[in-house]
């Protein structure tokens, strides 16, 4: 664990979802008072996570499989859901967490060997006109938008895109070689 202001939720394969070996992190209340757009992005790019877009609410359940994604809470709330599709058994796995302004969550890709990636996430439900900076590590393709409906060999070719996806050297709060860094590799070396 980061610290106590921060959460970490590991998420098994479904049917539709490949999830990833490395937990999902959520940092609590990380941006200073008062967050913008701009602000947020100055905060993060510095630790070679760039910005992609700013987004609002986003309800179709989806995966990346060619990179890392951070949202950046600087305006509202939301409730996500995570590690599972809308095909999927309700009672199959997934969570939902609710961020807010400040909060930073980190969403990974991953495979190894027979292990799959791409954590789901879509908002459940907003408020507060919720808007968010959306992250990318430096040097990530543009992200691809996987709609968790596909066959499992679809879904298995997307995991194989994941397998060269590497851990980001550098954390987008903390810097380089920062908690994310340690985590996620601890996590990658303890299914080898």
């Amino acid at each position: 664990m980061v610290s106590e202001d921060s959460d970490a939720y590991h998420f098994s394969p479904t049917p539709h979802v490949p999830n990833s070996i490395l937990p999902v992190l959520i940092y609590r209340n990380m941006l200073p008072a008062n967050p913008t757009a701009a602000s947020t992005r100055d905060a993060l790019e510095k630790n070679s996570w760039l910005q992609g877009g700013v987004f609002k609410t986003y309800r179709a359940h989806h995966f990346h499989s060619v990179t890392h994604e951070c949202y950046a809470i600087f305006k509202g709330s939301s409730r996500l859901l995570l590690g599972r599709g809308p095909l999927d058994d309700p009672n199959d796995g997934g969570i939902e967490v609710d961020v807010s302004v400040g909060d930073i969550i980190v969403l990974p890709v991953r495979e190894h060997i027979t292990l799959i990636a791409g954590v789901s996430h879509c908002s459940v439900d907003s408020e507060g006109d919720y808007e968010y900076v959306g992250l990318y590590p430096k040097g990530s393709p543009h992200w691809d938008n996987n709609f968790c409906k596909a066959d499992a060999t679809e879904t298995a070719e997307k995991a194989r895109n994941a397998r060269n996806v590497p851990i980001p050297e550098y954390d987008p709060i903390y810097g380089q070689d920062g908690p994310l860094v340690e985590i996620w590799k601890n996590a990658a070396t303890a299914v080898t």
